[in-house]
């Protein structure tokens, strides 16, 4: 199970990596997933 959730995670990021042309890019991409993320958790916080 190990070995499937690595393979699956490896190729999502290396498709992810593919589709960004620069390092800018992928910098963007990065960027644009932390904010998602830390919108989600502001959302979803019950305090």
């Amino acid at each position: 199970m190990k070995f499937i959730t690595s393979a699956i995670l490896a190729l999502t990021f290396a498709f992810t990596l593919s589709a960004c042309n620069t390092i800018e890019g992928a910098g963007e991409d990065i960027e644009a997933a932390g904010d998602a993320i830390d919108d989600s958790a502001e959302e979803n916080t019950d305090y």
